[in-house]
């Protein structure tokens, strides 16, 4: 089985060396970019499996760089900057980002998010059944099981919860969820994500007061964990 192949575009040449040392001890093949101008060309050239960008760059301004990787990259991009402001963070999920972690930040949560954001991309469409634990979403027929018993799920339950399945490991913004599932016109009403949140987590997990499944990332959004390696990332 091939190494995936992670593209590092930070100006930072001491956090580079970090990333290269930390993602080729847990065999991934790693590239490097010192500039924006750098980084898109590496990435043209050689589209890796997954981007870990910086924000502050020395040519261009890191959201300028995730727009127009957007514009025909599709693998997954986690964001590792110092900025850490949460307009900062949704302005960056908005934008196309798969996941955000602010620098100083620990290598083993890196790892889980790399590991998160490879598995989200690698979702067979031929075979879009979703197993986790006693969970099972089967996104063709669009139905929901736990434990083996069919949940029923409201027309606006579903499309969410199959939302957040078919990003598994991503972090979605609370504009992204009203955008995509009410409309434009509803980007405003986060008592609606609330409330459908709370149904959907009364159903899907077995303590909607410590849930497993379907996690808070405060003031950004949710992220929705089917694998349990991964479930420690956030709370």
């Amino acid at each position: 089985m091939s190494k995936a192949e992670i593209l590092i575009i930070d100006d930072e040449e001491q956090i580079r060396k970090l990333l290269e040392i930390t993602l080729r001890s847990n065999n991934y093949a790693v590239s490097e970019a010192a500039t924006a101008k750098e980084g898109i060309i590496t990435a043209s050239n050689h589209p890796p499996d997954l981007i870990i960008l910086d924000l502050v760059l020395p040519d261009k301004d890191g959201l300028e760089v995730l727009q127009e990787l957007r514009q025909w990259y599709t693998n997954p991009i986690i964001i590792l900057s110092v900025q850490n402001s949460e307009e900062i963070i949704i302005k960056a999920l908005d934008s196309g980002a798969n996941d955000y972690l602010s620098k100083p930040f620990r290598t083993g949560e890196l790892l889980a998010r790399i590991r998160s954001g490879l598995r989200s991309s690698l979702l067979d469409e031929n075979e879009p059944i979703i197993n986790s634990g006693d969970l099972q979403i089967d996104l063709y027929s669009r139905t929901v099981k736990k434990k083996g018993e069919l949940i029923k799920l409201t027309t606006t339950e579903y499309s969410l919860l199959a939302l957040f399945a078919r990003n598994d490991g991503k972090v979605l913004t609370h504009h992204y969820l009203l955008r995509a599932i009410w409309g434009p016109g509803f980007i405003n009403q986060s008592q609606y994500l609330r409330v459908y949140v709370a149904q959907i987590r009364k159903k899907i997990e077995n303590d909607p007061n410590r849930p497993e499944y379907l996690l808070t990332e405060s003031g950004v959004g949710y992220r929705f964990i089917s694998n349990t390696d991964s479930k420690n990332i956030s709370g």
